[in-house]
């Protein structure tokens, strides 16, 4: 997959607040689909939809643990989701540096 679609796919996954909930669950530790749904108000399937789109755009991978098959956190496309984000927080910080500059001019009296 192109960088730029792991990256479309990244934020595609992050969209839905029960698939972030996911993420943030297996960031604690491996899990399977039974223990993945236990807090939502849904079916195991629709659990395993959520499953499905995180895995496609490779933010979990599913394993075989003799019966059990726990889905793991993969952190990887996180990390280029993070790194592009990073090029808008320098220019939100340069923005507001520009104006606490101004904000101190204005309340120093200097035009």
């Amino acid at each position: 997959m192109a960088a730029s679609d792991t990256l479309n796919a990244t934020f595609a996954a992050l969209a839905d607040p029960t698939r972030r909930a996911i993420l943030a669950r297996l960031a604690a530790g491996d899990a399977t689909v039974t223990e993945l749904a236990a807090p939502f108000a849904m079916s195991q399937p629709a659990v395993s939809k959520h499953l499905r789109v995180l895995e496609r755009a490779g933010l979990i991978s599913r394993g075989r643990d003799a019966q059990r098959r726990p889905c793991r956190l993969v952190a990887e496309p996180l990390k280029a989701a993070t790194d592009w984000l990073a090029d808008y927080r320098d220019y939100w910080e340069a923005s507001y540096q520009r104006l606490d500059a101004l904000l101190n001019d204005l309340q120093d009296g200097t035009p």
